[in-house]
């Protein structure tokens, strides 16, 4: 005898062995055996075999019409023989009865399960929704194959094309557009963002990393709702110095000046000015919000996203010409030796007599022309002339700063490495990324970079220790010690930076730009007006949680924001290799890798693998291989073994590591079903 029986949510058929009271043991044609419940035994016969039963009983039920079979059904529960009568025949065979058992079981939207073979026709609104769905579904399916034909033969549906960053990182898997890439690549078998590529989704590879950064960070775009910055109403007395700024040509955000006093007298008074927006605006006032909400400016090559509007950046910058609003630390040093005599902090209006461009001056403020008064410089501009004498002063304490942390530091800072500056030709604007870029060098610890970086670390690490000392919670930077490994991190206790070589470090120079120094600046406001109180008055307490949200949402944008740029200048490195027709490189050997060797280029900022494995610090000359915009990828072989340098290869402040682009990292899943279910540019150093 055989039977057929539900198992499993299916029906399956077998020849009964042996049967008890309540179960039977059945064997399959597989050869399997079952021991199945009597319950679940819907039919018993001789002939024919189970598996032609079924498959005839399946080919009949594909010609049922369910409008039909519900209208004859019964109203109220039924079996599956009960409808092989009313619709077949009063005397239904077994492959009749079997269609129906099949029809009504593969129907839930018409049919709905009572028990083993019993049903119950669904409510005529219900069997309606649900044949909408169904239809509904079909029209979806369709337009599912529809766009994936497209994509195979190269052509991107509008659809897709619009939701294309969503698909690629942040996808909703049941989204119709979703569902006809996967079904695309799979049937053109090429991976997802190949077939994207080929059929013309992706304008072009900058557009690709811009707009993907756009939708990861600034989904509601990069402008700004209107804002008008609040005038600084404090009567601030005006500072008896003539302060100057020195910054890149491209800097709007002007945050900090210096000032020079007393040379001559045997005592140095050296002011440290920061632009004073935290006088104005307020902890969680509208301008605040932006500003939280963004953490920081964002740099890249040839453009950049500002932390603040540039109307409320222009009302607090350093600009020359006026008396402008600022929270300045002012260090006394004896002339001669240089000794720290003390520090004091002051709320005030600064008068600002020049803006000075470094880049316009490298040529001419040199080591020589800072160091010996009779070194003449041809071309050297009015107002680098007339500060003279303030710049002088500050390189040599510069100097004397920089030797005394390397002391604490327990050994030099290393500047082997050059800074590089990407200039794109003719951009205004957001670029395209089809501009002619130019790539300059300029040597880390040049004059000017070392004055405006030792004068920011005085005031970074002084106002962190005073902080500390008043029980002023501050946003810190620390790094335990120089060990390999030892990163530096954030917090908000005044600890050791053990890379800078300082007890403290509270970023604070850079309030117009980063969000953390806004925050310490208010900090160091009510420090400034309340004294020994300041904790009870600051905007900030101690353990505020608050404070911690804005430590963990700073680190996580700025570490975004860094990448973002290291990406960029990449990107705009491949691009000048291309535009110059460089296809070799003469590289330094920096770190082993999996079955090869990670190497920098001497002359450019790129690092890149090489195959095959090679001594750390060996020099090297590579062909490079072929360059793919959208990974930031490219590969280089050893065509010949220059020499070995014995190169300083340490990290210089536990924040610098050597990375590689490599393969783009998307959400798109191809084991998905077909139907889815339901550095900075700051002159503080870090």
């Amino acid at each position: 005898m055989f039977v057929l029986f539900e198992e499993a949510g299916k029906y399956l058929g077998g020849r009964v062995l042996s049967e008890a009271e309540a179960s039977a043991q059945v064997e399959l044609d597989t050869g399997k055996r079952l021991k199945v419940k009597s319950a679940a035994i819907v039919l018993r016969f001789e002939k024919p075999s189970p598996a032609e039963l079924i498959a005839e009983a399946r080919t009949l039920a594909a010609t049922m019409d369910l409008d039909l079979a519900w209208e004859f059904a019964s109203e109220g529960e039924f079996g599956f023989p009960d409808l092989a009568s009313d619709y077949f025949s009063d005397k239904p065979t077994l492959a009749q009865q079997g269609a129906a058992l099949f029809a009504l079981f593969d129907a839930p939207h018409y049919f709905r399960r009572a028990g083993k073979g019993r049903f119950k026709k669904a409510p005529a609104d219900i069997v309606q929704a649900a044949l909408a769905g169904i239809e509904k579904k079909k029209l979806v399916l369709a337009q599912i194959a529809e766009w994936a034909a497209q994509l195979v033969a190269g052509e991107c549906p509008q659809p897709v094309r619009e939701q294309l960053y969503k698909i690629l990182f942040k996808p909703d898997k049941n989204a119709s557009e979703y569902k006809a890439v996967v079904d695309a690549s799979r049937a053109a078998q090429l991976a997802p963002l190949d077939l994207l590529e080929r059929a013309g989704a992706i304008d072009s590879p900058y557009q690709f990393h811009w707009r993907r950064f756009l939708f990861e960070n600034f989904p509601k775009g990069t402008g700004f709702p209107a804002l008008q910055a609040p005038a600084i109403v404090d009567d601030l007395p005006v500072a008896t110095v003539e302060a100057f700024s020195i910054d890149d040509s491209q800097t709007t955000e002007i945050d900090d000046a210096l000032s020079v006093q007393g040379i001559g007298s045997g005592t140095l008074v050296v002011g440290v000015h920061i632009a004073a927006p935290g006088l104005a605006l307020v902890p969680g006032g509208a301008i605040d919000q932006v500003a939280r909400n963004r953490m920081s400016t964002v740099y890249m090559p040839g453009y950049k996203i500002t932390m603040l509007p540039d109307a409320v950046v222009d009302a607090y910058t350093l600009l020359e010409g006026s008396n402008r609003p600022a929270v300045s630390l002012y260090a006394t040093f004896d002339e001669a030796t240089l000794a720290l005599q003390g520090t004091e902090t002051k709320l005030e209006r600064v008068p600002i007599v020049a803006n000075l461009r470094h880049d316009q001056l490298d040529t001419v403020v040199t080591q020589p022309w800072l160091e010996d008064a009779s070194f003449v410089s041809p071309d050297t501009p009015e107002a680098a002339a007339r500060l003279r004498g303030p710049l002088s002063v500050l390189f040599r304490l510069a100097k004397h700063l920089k030797a005394q942390r390397e002391v604490v530091r327990g050994k030099p800072e290393n500047f082997n490495r050059p800074d590089y500056n990407f200039r794109l030709i003719g951009n205004d604007g957001e670029p395209q990324g089809s501009e002619q870029v130019t790539i300059t060098t300029r040597q880390r610890g040049a004059p000017l970079d070392l004055i405006v970086s030792e004068a920011m670390i005085l005031a970074n690490s002084t106002w962190g220790a005073w902080l500390g000392e008043l029980g002023v919670p501050g946003l810190y930077r620390s790094q335990a010690s120089m060990a390999p490994g030892i990163k530096v991190r954030m917090g908000t206790r005044s600890l050791p930076h053990a890379g800078l070589g300082v007890k403290s470090y509270a970023w604070s120079t850079s309030p117009l730009r980063r969000y953390t120094d806004l925050v310490n600046q208010w900090q160091i406001i009510a420090a400034a007006r309340h004294g020994k109180t300041a904790a009870l008055a600051a905007p900030f307490k101690p353990k505020d949680a608050d404070l911690f949200s804005i430590l963990s949402g700073f680190d996580a944008a700025y570490a975004t924001y860094n990448g973002y740029q290291g990406g960029m200048e990449r990107f705009w490195t491949l691009k000048y290799l291309q535009q110059q027709g460089i296809t070799e490189l003469t590289v330094t050997v920096v770190k082993d890798i999996q079955n090869g060797a990670l190497v920098r280029a001497d002359s450019l900022p790129l690092v890149f693998p090489v195959a095959g494995q090679q001594e750390r610090g060996a020099h090297l000359r590579v062909k490079l291989g072929e360059i793919d915009e959208i990974a930031l990828d490219v590969n280089g072989t050893v065509l010949e073994r220059l020499d070995v340098v014995a190169a300083d290869m340490e990290e210089e402040s536990g924040e610098e590591d050597d990375e590689v682009a490599g393969p783009i990292a998307i959400a798109v899943d191809m084991s998905d079903g077909e139907a889815a279910p339901e550095k900075a540019a700051e002159n503080a150093p870090a």
